[in-house]
């Protein structure tokens, strides 16, 4: 209204009349001064606009994080989901994950599920997680496929480590395990994943055995038996991968890498006590 009659010259008296307003009220709003909590909510919606901008996957409690650890802006989660509404800003929407795991025809060695579903871990390195994951990039027509292998620690959800790899097989698994090893050399986990024909070879149970971690195993057709695992799985895809169309290999495994890097020392966890999964692990090797 008020752009309608200064820009456009349109008579205040017939724009209240139209708007059903009376012009004293008009006027009352036109020049009583904002006050501080609309001047704070106008510099908070600035702030949520731009982390919006950048990570449209975060929905109003990661932005309210976000907004305490690093814009220093103490505010609740009320207040941001107000302003989100009012600013019709949403999170992207949620996709299911998929696993790409294939189940062992002939198994060498079947463990027993010892995590049942004990997702809670008191220290780095008591329980590890891992399983394998696709990814598609194109060519023209042409389909390509890649496949993401990661161990998650239970105690701060870090990814210990990952490899990638055209092909989803046993190096590919012994690759991570290695990795992680050179990495943990100290760390004698429960060693948890699905039974995929990979986990559940004779070469790989050796491993575990000389590195003294003892092998758990989902039941057969129960996912949430690695949920934190499948979990991963979805915040990296939704994030990163769903909605974007990849057709270069490097591109592909950039993103992926650069994600992980950023998962693991700036994405923020409520779980966590709002830090970040390395924040989290070096805060317990100070603490010990």
């Amino acid at each position: 209204m008020k752009e309608l009659s200064s820009t456009k010259g349109y008579p205040t008296k017939k724009l209240c009349k139209y708007l059903k307003i009376t012009r004293s009220a008009y006027y009352r709003w036109l020049n009583h001064p904002k006050s501080d909590s609309e001047i704070k909510n106008e510099r908070i919606s600035e702030e949520i606009y731009n982390i919006h901008k950048q990570h449209p996957d975060m929905g109003y409690r990661r932005i309210r994080d976000e907004l305490d650890v690093n814009y220093k802006i103490v505010v609740n989660d009320k207040r941001v989901l107000r302003i989100c509404r009012n600013k019709g800003i949403q999170s992207t929407i949620k996709w299911r994950p998929k696993s790409c795991t294939r189940s062992a025809r002939n198994p060498d060695h079947i463990a027993k599920n010892y995590l049942h579903r004990e997702f809670h871990a008191d220290m780095p390195n008591e329980k590890w997680l891992t399983d394998v994951s696709e990814f598609k990039y194109y060519i023209g027509i042409e389909v390509h496929k890649i496949y993401l292998s990661a161990i998650l620690d239970l105690y701060d959800r870090r990814i210990v480590a990952f490899k990638i790899s055209n092909h989803n097989d046993n190096p590919l698994v012994m690759d991570t395990f290695d990795e992680a090893v050179r990495l943990e050399p100290e760390a004698h986990p429960l060693f948890h994943s699905d039974r995929g024909y990979q986990y559940t070879s004779a070469q790989f149970h050796m491993r575990l055995k000389d590195h003294h971690m003892k092998q758990s195993m989902s039941r057969v057709a129960h996912c949430i038996d690695n949920g934190p695992m499948e979990g991963f799985w979805g915040i990296l895809k939704r994030e990163m991968y769903y909605g974007h169309r990849f057709t270069n290999r490097d591109n592909l495994v950039d993103a992926i890498t650069d994600y992980i890097d950023y998962y693991n020392n700036r994405r923020l966890q409520r779980k966590l006590n709002v830090m970040t999964p390395m924040a989290y692990h070096n805060h317990y090797r100070l603490a010990a």
